[in-house]
């Protein structure tokens, strides 16, 4: 019996070691194939898998206002989830804290009651088979990284070791405009390549600075390490520069407010308003709107001012200047007969709304003329209408601006031939038809005049800053550099000033005793099919102000007025003449920003400076205020930052950006905050700033 045990013992320990042979021998004979037999197919697998490359996308650049304030920038935002599968998932303490979790997201992030995060809370713990819980789920999408750090001190979250509560994040970058839809189709959008990946721009500046704004990507490659291959960065990326504007972040908030306004009044389909400051052809706003098609509301639309209309009577402007540098008016005293009606080439017969008899050369502006303008221009070019394109050309009038507006236009302006079709045309072209201009090229010329006749070319880039780069982008010009001589700049303002203030002027509904205004009226009627609507008008104010010394001039069109107003100093010219008054209560034409000319200069209020010394000494030069602060804010490598001194918001951006809830009392610039700067940050703090004017 003993012996039979044995046997059968040693035939057990026989069949182990049997198998272990066997299992010692395929190690041993897939060891040898892996680095002997094999080995050159797997190294060359290696090497494809290590000579593989991966792109690291480069960080966009910001665009910025005039003064730096973000306009569009990269924001890190988080997906919350929880995995229920977590290896060491504390399931009680999870139950026991649902209610108390649920009430501090109610209360701070309300986008579901408190019984609806209970819900929610509790859905995936009525699943009892723990193996099919859900591994992410979805708690909180879009939260910032302050909101992430507050989350992490609720109930249960707050447990430091995310394989006991199951808490995970997802990093999403977004592009974001801090302030909304202000100048939003200037600023522009960005898109994700769908075959690429890759985040371009796909409208405005970010679409036609994408290449500056994108960067330049990095490379990463593989490199074994013990455990794994994992990417090692070769090339590293660059940053897209960031790009500084022209825009005036409290202009622009006039320009949109103003133009909203009016168009809200007249219930017109759409309006397009552009500020340029004269001397450097700055774009200080520049507004587009268009009635939403859910609500009475307006929203920012299509970039009508790059885009090409049939201009109206603002371009007898341009007719005049060419007719006084040409010498065809060598002096604008001279009468000019034109009646009521001009038949021209054979043509239908040119009229007009303000007719006379006859009337001065410089009454042609004032009143709007179409017949005179029309005689003074044909005299010259009407056996050679071709002629008159080149004149133009020669201007640099239909040269591209550049400005970095995406989508731009130039002029479209035919070579009329010298035939009656041509002198038909050009007998139109003279006063506003049969062409399409966009509003900036109108305006560049109005500019000019207010200039002396120097001929800037508008712009939106005013500064390239990078890493190792800070370049400023020169003033440039348009054709030579001049539009007209000084003396005929000098007649031109004349001119356009008399068509506020001169007896027959067209857009005296404009005049006003705090800002002079100059500029010119211009009324389009809207082509709609095969022909022209006339119960749909364009209507166009363009000029400068203050008249005596411009230092701004601004284009304004209002598309089909259904109510209250429907002229062209009613409409656009309103708009531009409250966005002269708003700015001048504010103290942007070189003067006081107090209305009352009796106020002694002695009690001026105090102006509390931006942090920024550079600013705050073009602040002082520029405006003339009277006592005024500077703050020189106290530096910190950690803890809260020091935002005396700085407007409102770059100090909550800094604030916030460091993980702090702010509050605020009164108004203006940081002249106090609750907490000392250097104080250590804990999450949920918050800090009250005092400002003051």
């Amino acid at each position: 019996m003993k012996k039979e045990n044995r046997t059968h013992i040693l035939f057990r320990f026989l069949l182990v070691i049997a198998l272990l042979m066997l299992l010692v021998a395929r190690v041993v004979y897939f060891a040898l194939d892996n680095t002997v037999l094999s080995a050159p197919k797997w190294n060359a697998k290696a090497m494809v898998e290590l000579s593989r490359t991966d792109t690291i996308r480069p960080e966009r650049g910001d665009i910025l206002s005039d003064n730096g304030q973000i306009l569009a920038t990269n924001l890190c935002f988080y997906t919350i989830r929880i995995d229920f599968r977590s290896e060491r998932f504390l399931e009680g303490r999870y139950l026991l804290a649902i209610d108390s979790l649920a009430d501090s997201l109610a209360l701070h992030f309300p986008v579901r009651t408190r019984e609806e995060w209970v819900k929610r809370l509790k859905k995936p713990m009525d699943i009892t088979d723990k193996s099919k819980r859900p591994r992410a789920y979805k708690i909180l999408s879009n939260i910032s990284y302050s909101q992430y750090q507050l989350l992490r001190t609720f109930p249960f979250f707050c447990i430091k070791n995310p394989n006991k509560n199951g808490l995970t994040r997802e990093r999403i970058n977004r592009r974001v405009n801090p302030y909304g839809a202000m100048a939003r189709r200037s600023v522009g959008g960005v898109g994700i390549d769908s075959v690429t990946g890759q985040t371009h721009g796909i409208s405005g500046l970010e679409r036609a600075l994408d290449s500056l704004l994108y960067g330049k990507p990095g490379v990463a490659k593989k490199v074994p390490l013990t455990k794994d291959i994992v990417n090692w960065t070769d090339i590293p990326p660059t940053p897209g520069y960031n790009i500084r504007t022209t825009i005036d972040i409290n202009m622009q908030d006039i320009v949109e407010n103003e133009l909203n306004n009016v168009l809200t009044a007249c219930n017109a389909d759409w309006g397009v308003a552009v500020l340029m400051e004269v001397k450097t052809g700055n774009i200080r706003a520049i507004s587009n709107l268009e009635k939403s098609p859910y609500s009475d509301e307006y929203i920012e639309g299509m970039n009508r001012a790059v885009l090409g209309y049939e201009p109206g009577s603002v371009v007898k402007t341009l007719s005049m200047m060419i007719a006084l540098e040409d010498g065809i008016v060598k002096n604008v005293e001279d009468m000019i007969e034109t009646g009521y009606s001009f038949p021209y080439a054979g043509g239908r017969a040119i009229t007009d709304s303000h007719g006379a008899p006859s009337m001065r050369v410089r009454e042609v502006i004032e009143r709007s003329s179409n017949i005179g303008m029309a005689k003074i221009i044909t005299s010259r070019y009407g056996e050679n209408p071709g002629a008159f394109y080149s004149r133009l050309k020669k201007l640099g009038f239909l040269d591209p601006m550049n400005t970095g507006i995406a989508g731009e236009r130039p002029p479209r302006i035919d070579s009329v031939a010298s035939n009656r079709g041509g002198r038909i045309a050009l007998s139109r072209m003279c006063y506003g038809y049969t062409t399409e201009i966009p509003p900036l090229y109108t305006l560049s010329i109005y500019n000019a005049i207010a200039n002396d006749g120097i001929y800037v070319k508008p712009r939106l880039v005013d500064q390239l800053l990078g890493a190792d780069t800070d370049s400023v982008l020169p003033i440039s010009y348009m054709g030579d550099g001049r539009a007209c001589s000084s003396k005929n700049a000098e007649l031109m303002r004349m001119m356009l000033t008399n068509v506020v203030w001169g007896e027959h002027g067209t857009g005296k509904l404009l005049r006003n005793d705090r800002v002079k205004i100059a500029g010119k009226t211009g009324t389009c009627y809207v082509i709609d099919g095969s022909g022209y609507n006339t119960s749909k008008k364009r209507l166009a104010f363009c000029g400068f102000f203050p008249a005596e010394n411009p230092l701004y001039s601004c284009i304004v069109l209002t598309c089909y007025p259904k109510q209250n107003m429907f002229g062209a100093a009613s409409t656009s010219g309103t708009v531009l003449k409250n966005i002269a008054l708003k700015m001048y209560s504010r103290g942007m034409l070189e003067n006081s920003s107090d209305y009352r000319d009796c106020t002694p200069k002695d009690t001026r209020p105090t102006l509390y400076a931006t942090a920024n010394r550079e600013r705050f000494n073009h602040l002082r030069s520029r405006l003339e205020m009277g006592p005024m602060r500077y703050f020189e804010p106290r530096k910190t490598s950690q803890g809260i930052p020091s935002v005396v001194g700085y407007n409102l918001r770059d100090a909550i951006h800094l604030l916030e950006k460091s993980g702090v809830d702010v509050k605020i009392n009164g108004s203006g610039y940081v002249v106090a905050q609750s907490l000392a700067p250097g104080t250590r940050i804990t999450p949920g703090q918050r800090i009250v700033l005092t400002l003051a004017q």
